[in-house]
């Protein structure tokens, strides 16, 4: 007999739903990407006895009438305003039939492919079998090509489906296998390109001791000389602590919870009694982290918050049994830092962690839909993305069932948040620019990034845009100028900019051009002003868990997802009782100045700027904007000297974030801003008719 649910901790229920694969019909939304990629190299067949996953997504009913419908539930002038459908309703008004997924099914069964499960509202059946079956249920050949450098899986052409399943399927996923990337950041040594190392943990204590907040510091004058020959001085901002220094002055700036917390304004909140208590926050990783439970348990010791708890933690695997097993791509950190800094944010929240089998479009969509159809929160943090062209060049049906599951969310009253990515506006990736895909949905909320400075007291110094140019000066110990300074030019900053796929919603109907701008919102994000994570590594010869420092969009996502949270709770939000918030992006845009702290450009006038001697020859100047070039459209931004662990010394810049600026008001960097405490919540809850 199944256990029964609470008002508002929806653990018993969740426990007892079926973990099934499950998923959504697509969007009807085609690709209108003004530029594309290249076409893929083709290599050859796939193999014909390869296994491979596939899910057809079925048609949604009366596809004008929902879409319409949700509309209204966003318009305050509309009578359906905030009236979000129960799962009951959407699958009587919407979804497709019993009938239709069952002659899917049959059509599956007569090519010979394995059925493994239909969703509970039959919007895709999933089924496994060999490629040449594949090939034949969806009248497609399958090829191995080279992209980007990388051998993948792609279709030839459209899926073509005979007979009567053909006019019930939206779109098939997994006939190509390209995948979602996690952004989280960690500092990486330019030279080596390998991030910098965490520090072992030999037992838990304050987590003031490891790591110095003090980011920003006085200026310094460095000389560095070639004996006998040339010779540089350097002056400027300096940031971080000396190489040789130990805990708790380790080099990289890093920040704990409570220092967060205070800079944020998020104490007066907990004082409310505001915590996020009552409410779910969803989390979806791929892989995880196979120490999250223990790592995550320790990061909360060191800062004073409450212990993760079979009472307000749970873990489930939506498309089957996922593990990490040591090497999964960044996976690990992402599931530590999306777990610890949503705890961070709202400590008295119940955290959900939904773990995908790997980061395939597939497991990752039928993740975020098994969140959705069972209402297991009114909020879900994904911290993933790739760019959008990659999408609408190559695989556009991703771009329909991502936007319309987002859809689906925000008509069951809750909020699907992404991240906007750590590659500014992904030129680099690319060679054309784009934004972030599943961010760039108008249904998804966009959550960008800054850096941030403290003060000695913890509160906000400076906060500008996330963007780092890195140029080195001097050779390692003992250091000898390097002339010319050697450009490393942009290393990472928030995603953003406009979506050349999604038309402006509405509610961006203040901001410039036509398409969908990303983002809506920031949080700090700056691996350089970053935060502190436990994770426990496998591969660390000392054994035992580490402390490091870590940052990207994938920081910011988790982090407004708990304040969202919050939000939910102030008003007493209740997915099951259709009194949540449901998506925030519409909520955003008219409130009051108070609610969210706009992040500007900033300069300094000690920007580091250097003098060159060279033997025989009058000395010369390098400018501060030649000791972070290329600027593109930046104009301010803040400059500093930086000796990495390396020994090398490099200068250092923040909010120089690729062709992308910070400004006044929403900017493509950290959208409107940072959401400021108290404040923020209060307005929300204010802003409601």
């Amino acid at each position: 007999m199944c256990c029964k649910a609470t008002k508002y901790l929806l653990f018993a229920s969740v426990v007892c739903i079926a973990i099934t694969l499950i998923a959504i019909p697509a969007f009807a939304q085609g690709a209108k990407a003004g530029r594309s990629l290249p076409q893929p190299q083709l290599l050859g067949p796939e193999s014909l006895s390869k296994q491979i996953t596939v899910n057809v997504w079925l048609k949604q009913h009366n596809k004008a009438a929902f879409d319409e419908l949700v509309r209204q539930m966003y318009d305050k002038n509309s009578p359906n305003y905030h009236h979000w459908l129960t799962p009951t309703e959407y699958k009587q008004k919407f979804a497709p039939s019993d009938a239709e997924a069952a002659t899917v099914r049959q059509h599956l069964a007569n090519n010979n492919l394995s059925v493994v499960s239909t969703d509970k509202f039959n919007h895709v059946v999933t089924a496994r079998g060999p490629v040449a079956d594949v090939q034949r249920a969806f009248g497609v050949q399958l090829n191995r090509v080279s992209l980007n450098g990388n051998i993948h899986r792609m279709p030839a052409a459209e899926p073509v489906i005979a007979g009567a399943a053909g006019k019930l399927v939206a779109t098939v996923q997994g006939l190509a296998d390209l995948s979602y990337q996690n952004y989280s950041q960690r500092r990486v040594d330019p030279d080596t390109g390998q991030p910098e190392p965490m520090v072992a943990l030999s037992s838990p204590s304050p987590a003031i001791k490891f790591f110095n907040a003090n980011c920003l510091r006085a200026p310094q004058t460095k000389g560095f000389k070639t004996p006998g020959g040339p010779r540089a001085v350097y002056s400027g901002n300096r940031y971080g602590n000396n190489i040789n220094s130990g805990p708790p002055n380790l080099p990289p700036c890093g920040y704990d919870a409570p220092q967060i917390q205070k800079a944020y304004g998020l104490k007066s909140l907990y004082n409310q009694k505001l915590d996020g208590a009552g409410q779910n926050i969803v989390i979806v990783d791929a892989f995880g982290n196979d120490t999250i439970t223990s790592d995550a348990n320790i990061f909360s010791e060191i800062n004073g918050l409450p212990p993760l708890t079979p009472d307000n933690f749970l873990i489930l695997y939506p498309t089957g049994p996922a593990s990490c097993g040591g090497v999964c791509g960044g996976w690990a950190d992402e599931t530590s830092l999306d777990v610890e800094w949503s705890h961070a944010v709202a400590p008295g929240a119940n955290i959900i962690l939904l773990l995908a089998a790997d980061n395939s479009f597939t497991n990752l969509d039928l993740s975020v839909l098994f969140a959705i159809e069972n209402q297991i929160g009114p909020v879900i943090s994904n911290s993933y993305g790739i760019g959008e062209i990659v999408l609408a060049t190559y695989f556009p049906s991703e771009l329909t069932v991502q936007d319309t599951l987002s859809q689906l969310a925000a008509a069951l009253g809750m909020s699907n948040n992404f991240s906007t990515g750590d590659n500014g506006d992904f030129f680099l990736n690319y060679g054309v620019t784009t934004v972030s895909m599943p961010a760039a949905s108008p249904y998804s909320v966009a959550v960008g990034g800054t850096s941030l400075f403290l003060n000695s007291d913890k509160t906000t110094k400076v906060q500008t845009g996330w963007g780092n140019n890195e140029t080195r000066i001097a050779n390692v110990t003992p250091n000898t100028p390097v002339i010319p300074p050697l450009n490393f030019g942009f290393i990472f900053g928030a995603g953003g900019g406009e979506s050349q796929v999604f038309a402006k919603p509405s509610y961006q109907s203040s901001l410039p051009g036509t398409g969908r701008q990303l983002p809506d919102i920031g949080y700090v994000a700056d691996p350089f002003t970053g935060v502190e994570i436990i994770i426990t590594d496998p591969a660390n010869p000392a054994g035992g868990p580490l402390i490091g420092v870590i940052g990207g969009t994938s920081l910011s996502c988790p982090m407004f997802s708990a304040l969202w949270a919050i939000t939910n709770q102030a008003v007493g939000g209740d997915v099951f009782l259709g009194t949540s918030l449901g998506q925030a992006s519409p909520l955003l845009y008219n409130l009051p100045p108070d609610a969210i702290s706009d992040v500007p450009a900033v300069t300094s006038p000690n920007n580091v700027t250097g003098t060159v001697y060279l033997p025989n020859t009058p000395p010369y100047t390098e400018s501060a904007d030649s000791l972070v070039a290329p600027l593109q459209n930046t104009t301010d931004y803040l400059s500093a000297l930086y000796n990495g662990l390396s020994t090398r010394w490099y200068v250092l810049s923040f909010g120089t974030d690729s062709s992308l600026t910070t400004g006044p008001g929403w900017d493509n960097v950290t959208g409107l801003g940072t959401p400021n405490g108290a404040a923020f919540v209060t307005d929300v809850v204010g802003s409601l008719p």
